[in-house]
């Protein structure tokens, strides 16, 4: 059982940071691509899909190794440990990003998002306008963005590994 929880943990480790790495560098190749503030939805949509397939292979590997049996518990431990790691690493690229790399993050998001919004309703108000830039640099903080990074990783990392664990579950005869 001991052998279980040091593979479990190592599964955990080497999928977690893969995940972060990947994620790190999708990310450098839209920070370089001056892309990294237009919050496209094919990004998001990429972003998701590299998330679930580490999360999926981490299980699957895990699996394969354990003499091909895997538990509900087992792969929501792994996908949510997975998801704890890779987050942190985000969350540290992300206050690299905002604090060394481009200081002016925020406020090029929150340029973008208000002209998005004024391309969606071009009868908005000025008040509308300020009320809603002011809306979002409450919620522009490092502390607010860590929270969101972390809490939607989770969300993300619950979800998959509990359809792959419902999925790949097989329990070992007693």
């Amino acid at each position: 059982m001991e052998n279980n929880s040091s593979t479990l943990k190592s599964h955990i480790l080497q999928y977690g940071l893969l995940l972060g790495g990947i994620s790190v560098v999708f990310a450098l190749m839209l920070f370089f691509l001056d892309m990294h503030y237009t919050q496209e939805s094919a990004v998001n949509w990429i972003n998701s899909a590299i998330t679930i397939t580490v999360i999926v292979l981490g299980i699957y590997s895990y699996k394969k190794t354990n003499d091909g049996f895997l538990t509900l518990s087992e792969a929501l431990k792994l996908g949510l440990g997975i998801s704890v790691i890779s987050a942190l690493i985000a969350i540290v690229y992300t206050y690299v990003l905002i604090t060394f790399l481009d200081p002016d993050t925020i406020e090029k998001t929150i340029e973008v998002t208000q002209n998005k919004m004024l391309d969606q309703n071009p009868e908005m108000s000025q008040e509308q306008i300020d009320a809603a830039k002011e809306m979002q640099l409450k919620f522009s903080s490092i502390g607010v963005i860590s929270t969101m990074i972390l809490i939607f990783s989770l969300f993300l990392g619950f979800v998959v590994s509990l359809i792959s664990g419902l999925i790949l579950k097989r329990n070992r005869p007693e």
